[in-house]
């Protein structure tokens, strides 16, 4: 059983809106449709990730609350804001708020103070309202007293800690009980040494929805971190104790090179936000890809596993690979966008079979190219892979 009942709260009215908290322009507006699959995957993730995440606290010996990602209730606010008419915003909850603290957010004050015709729509400006609402209800509905959020949060949070207290004096005829507290908890957003945020806004976004950001792609994002973000990463994101994460900053420290820090951190927080088993992909994806083993070595079902539902692996037809030139192999499976290309990354010296470097595009690819009789392995560049397999027939 939770020690805490635990809500997490989906947008599915105020994703309509858009939250202008952290933006300098107005949201693009998305279609119902749009919304309601947006709505779909992120319940889908949430579960997926309180489920890695129960498991990954188990195996570290740490009591979450949970016995289960099932004790986690997940609500989405279209089923109480969705059947509210205008006049019942009005009167339930614009009657409490006072334009002055609505222009005195930062999120509204930073957009007016902008020198555009832009300036703030009054559809952003309202969305405090409905997210004080959306603490109002779960307040008084499922005895919510903590609503947690980013630190960019922090002024809708207050909004809806004053829209409660203000219910509360007024004796609003709602009010299931009174004697209770209301209270707010902002989390540092995730940022780099420079302050950059993680997210799409900021251009660099890592997403934890697997078709979209595979774990492989994830377990590399940590494994490229820098030196000056790791250890901070390794004491937000993970649940190791400080003495250990302490150790692994002093070793990786001595070799730096070795990236100790770096796949610590990579390793902790796959297994967290994927699974165990999608972190054994992903090592073993990283190893077949840049380790030092011979290809010979190398299990064709290995790593095809490895990349299991990742657009880098491409099945071809025996037809299309052997006794082919490599640019049109090269073009086929997607390495290259066309053959032009391929030859030009040939001539650059910057097109790899098996790890060796390409020199003459007419070479012809034969049996004796595969790895365990069945793959193929591209790079261009220094990092951008594709792994062909033969189709079986």
């Amino acid at each position: 059983m939770a020690l805490i009942p635990i809500f997490i709260q989906l947008g599915g009215a105020t994703g309509s809106i858009g939250d202008p908290s952290g933006h300098s322009t107005e949201r693009q507006p998305l279609s119902s449709d749009t919304i309601r699959e947006n709505v779909t995957h992120i319940e889908t993730q949430v579960r997926k990730f309180f489920h890695n995440g129960v498991a990954y606290a188990t195996r570290r010996g740490v009591n979450v609350g949970l016995d289960s990602e099932k004790e986690v209730v997940i609500i989405n606010n279209i089923d109480w804001i969705g059947k509210m008419t205008a006049i019942e915003l009005l009167s339930d909850v614009g009657r409490y708020v006072r334009v002055s603290s609505m222009l005195a957010k930062d999120s509204v004050r930073s957009r007016i103070r902008r020198k555009t015709d832009q300036g703030i729509s009054f559809t952003e400006f309202s969305y405090q309202l409905l997210q004080a609402y959306d603490f109002w209800h779960l307040y008084n509905t499922y005895n919510c007293q903590i609503q947690l959020g980013g630190s960019d949060q922090w002024g809708n949070i207050t909004a809806g800690i004053d829209l409660i207290q203000k219910k509360k004096a007024a004796k609003d005829e709602s009010l299931v009980e009174e004697n209770k507290e209301a209270c707010g908890i902002t989390l540092p957003l995730l940022v780099n040494s420079r302050g950059e945020k993680f997210g799409k806004s900021a251009g660099n976004p890592v997403w934890l929805r697997e078709d979209m950001t595979s774990s492989y792609d994830f377990y590399q994002f940590f494994i490229r971190m820098p030196d000056s973000d790791v250890g901070k990463h390794l004491k937000m994101l993970t649940l190791l104790d400080i003495e250990e994460i302490d150790n692994v900053m002093e070793l990786h420290e001595k070799t730096p090179g070795k990236y100790i820090a770096q796949e610590k951190l990579a390793s902790e927080i796959t297994e967290l936000v994927h699974g165990e088993e999608a972190l054994k992909r992903a090592q073993l994806a990283t190893s077949l890809l840049f380790g030092t083993s011979d290809l010979n070595e190398i299990k064709a079902k290995d790593l095809i596993h490895a990349f299991r539902n990742d657009t880098r692996l491409k099945f071809l037809p025996e037809s299309d690979v052997i006794d082919n030139t490599i640019d049109k192999v090269a073009t086929l499976s997607g390495a290259c966008g066309t053959r032009s290309e391929a030859n030009k990354m040939i001539k650059a010296r910057g097109l790899y079979l098996n790890k060796n470097r390409m020199i003459q595009p007419t070479y012809v690819i034969s049996r004796d190219d595969l790895i365990d009789e069945r793959l193929l392995l591209f790079r261009v560049g220094r990092n951008s892979y594709t792994i062909v397999a033969i189709e079986k027939q």
